[in-house]
């Protein structure tokens, strides 16, 4: 059976309840969980892939909720580090009349930021070799030092050559970068490192803004490139060409966008794992994100995931250049 190890981390999240007001006093927040490669993780178990959450959690009760949750979805938990008297970051979400969000972070000493940092840091990275493919995002890269990012390219490195695949999500916040420099060159190294890319417009104008879809898609050597533009168009450049795949139109309202990219990069996953060619992989990517994002919130009910299918072949045409 395939394996996927998703590096990243999860965190507590308080949103703005239906109903409440922000302003003086605050309002009513609910509690959840939240986190880029975890939702894809969960995607990932939906569809039947086997995935282990890499990450560092504390000895807390909220901690230990968080392991429940992903067991409970079927994510591994095996590989989850659990660090004496640290805690889970936290972020909470605002919301104004119109509807315009805003994010507040808690997050400088929580655990996950020290993963690359521990005693069994090294038990842990030699465990990529025993993977399929190896998932995280900039999101990832951006919570650890310089050093720790090292440590782990050298470990993705020496899993590649055992026949271990790189995916790279460049999910980029920015917020978690406050040197675009330092971003740009640490991008560039994930590039190189990576069998696929996974990234958009929205990502890479942030970093390198003012060119065009070819100078961006020129940046990334990667044998295997899926770029999403701010329509729901994907360009795909494979060995086999270079094709731009459409997503189907909506039927239902879109009410939350919240893991429209993290969805899609499960199912691109999980179909290039069955065996399907990028092609249609892409096409399941934005079935799966046009379902998603008709649901509040990143993970969806599970009454809600589409039915287990076939790739069926894509609608595409010869991007042009």
């Amino acid at each position: 059976m395939a394996s996927v190890a998703c590096i990243g981390e999860c965190m507590v999240e308080l949103r703005q309840a239906q109903g409440g007001q922000a302003g003086q006093g605050g309002g009513l927040y609910s509690r959840g969980l939240g986190g880029d490669t975890l939702n894809t993780a969960v995607y990932l178990a939906r569809l039947e892939i086997k995935v282990d959450y890499l990450t560092a959690l504390g000895d807390d009760a909220l901690s230990d909720e968080m392991i429940a949750a992903w067991n409970a979805e079927g994510v591994g938990t095996r590989r989850v580090a659990r660090l004496p008297g640290k805690l889970p970051g936290l972020y909470m979400i605002q919301t104004d009349a119109k509807g315009e969000r805003q994010f507040f972070h808690w997050r400088d000493s929580a655990a996950a930021r020290q993963l690359m940092n521990l005693p069994e840091t090294d038990e842990l990275l030699n465990s990529l070799m025993s993977y399929d493919i190896v998932y995280l995002s900039a999101i990832t890269l951006s919570i650890y030092d310089a050093p720790g990012r090292e440590r782990l390219f050298a470990a993705i490195k020496r899993a590649r050559l055992l026949g271990t695949r790189f995916v790279f999500d460049t999910n980029f916040r920015a917020r978690g970068w406050p040197d675009r420099d330092v971003a740009r060159e640490v991008f560039a190294t994930a590039f190189a490192a990576a069998d696929i890319v996974l990234t958009s417009t929205e990502d890479l104008l942030a970093l390198y803004p003012g060119e065009s879809h070819e100078q961006l898609m020129a940046r990334i050597p990667t044998p295997e490139l899926v770029f999403r533009l701010a329509e729901p168009v994907s360009i795909l450049r494979f060995p086999g060409g270079t094709h731009e795949v459409r997503a189907e139109p909506m039927t239902k309202p879109v009410v939350d966008t919240t893991a429209a990219g993290d969805s899609f990069a499960a199912a691109y996953i999980a179909a290039r794992l069955a065996g399907a060619e990028p092609v249609e992989a892409a096409q399941a990517g934005h079935r799966l994100a046009s379902l998603v994002i008709c649901y509040p919130g990143a993970i969806i009910p599970g009454y809600a995931m589409p039915p287990k299918k076939r790739h069926r072949p894509a609608t595409t045409r010869q991007a042009t250049k």
